[in-house]
């Protein structure tokens, strides 16, 4: 295994037990850190093992990360819905 699926496998273990603990601000902050480093991980992993494996971690890291996900999701549709056409 190379060091970059053994990072990645790490950082979808700490991410688990992160979430188990409970937390004040629900969880934003680390959810901000693992974001930070997950992005990195996902590249060096699609670089050196090819996309296939980027895509499998990169859905693995967001079902972690669903709820940042979520917000994220609403907020683009509701930019793009409350823009008015061009005339």
């Amino acid at each position: 295994m190379s060091i970059a699926v053994v990072a990645a496998l790490i950082w979808l273990i700490a991410a688990n037990v992160i979430a188990m603990f409970p937390s004040r601000d629900q969880h934003w902050t680390n959810a901000y850190i693992l974001i930070a480093i997950g992005i990195p991980l996902v590249g060096l992993v699609t670089y050196e093992h090819g996309p296939i494996w980027g895509m499998l971690f990169l859905v693995a890291g967001a079902s972690v990360l669903r709820w940042p996900l979520i917000y994220l999701w609403r907020w683009v549709k509701a930019k793009l819905g409350s823009q008015e056409p061009a005339e």
